[in-house]
């Protein structure tokens, strides 16, 4: 199954970084769901032209997570979507990331009120893939 993710190599943001983030994602969408497999290290590798070890630090970053998980001889599969973390852990962990959004929306002058609204916007757009996914 190849997971059709786009890497910048250009960015700023690391590879693996970018394929945490996208694979994310597809979970979040429920484009990926429950029981999915994933493509092998290697094929993931050779699919997306990575280092091999890129691709492995991908993984490993979303099975420590939670969002993945490993079954020796089988392969790699989206996790069952329950969490290891306490909710206080989840919230403080989201809260982290909106501190890191404000604060960088501070520096690029970008009003409360449009802030605001492109949560609200990124909320509704994730429901709507969500809905999307599942039709």
């Amino acid at each position: 199954m190849g997971l059709h993710l786009l890497i910048d190599a250009a960015s700023a943001t690391p590879i693996y970084a970018q394929v945490v983030d996208q694979v994310r994602a597809l979970v979040a969408t429920g484009t990926l769901r429950h029981g999915d497999r994933l493509p092998s290290v290697r094929d993931l590798a050779v699919e997306l032209r990575v280092n091999r070890n890129t691709a492995a630090k991908a993984y490993q970053k979303l099975e420590t997570d939670g969002v993945l998980e490993t079954r020796t001889g089988h392969g790699t599969f989206v996790a069952d979507g329950g969490t290891r973390w306490s909710r206080a852990e989840r919230r403080r962990r989201v809260e982290n990331l909106l501190n890191r959004a404000v604060v960088e929306a501070s520096h690029l002058s970008v009003s409360a009120t449009d802030v605001r609204s492109l949560l609200e916007q990124q909320l509704g757009d994730l429901l709507e893939r969500r809905k999307d996914s599942r039709s």
